[in-house]
């Protein structure tokens, strides 16, 4: 299993949820726990993006939030966190 960890701006996004949307922070952990023992799962919807946003990945959290990451080396590495148009903007 990788190592997952966060950039910092996301991880203040997620503490900024947990005490704003405790919902959706239970949605971030339960999906987060999903993708640990299963990424393949239906419900992240786990799909490579392009251009700009080349060797990066997404997870959905629900229908509107995703989460974007990258491997480095044997770490999953979270980048952001937002709605659809805030994560792909790049």
């Amino acid at each position: 299993m990788k190592a997952i960890d966060f950039d910092a701006d996301v991880a203040k996004k997620i503490r900024k949820i947990r005490t704003k949307d405790k919902k959706l922070f239970i949605k971030i952990q339960k999906q987060l726990r999903l993708f640990q023992n299963d990424p393949h799962h239906n419900s992240l919807k786990l799909h490579k993006l392009g251009r700009s946003l080349k060797n990066i990945w997404s997870i959905s959290i629900d229908r509107s939030i995703r989460m974007l990451y990258m491997e480095i080396e044997e770490t999953i590495y979270f980048i952001d966190i937002g709605t659809h148009d805030e994560v792909y903007k790049k």
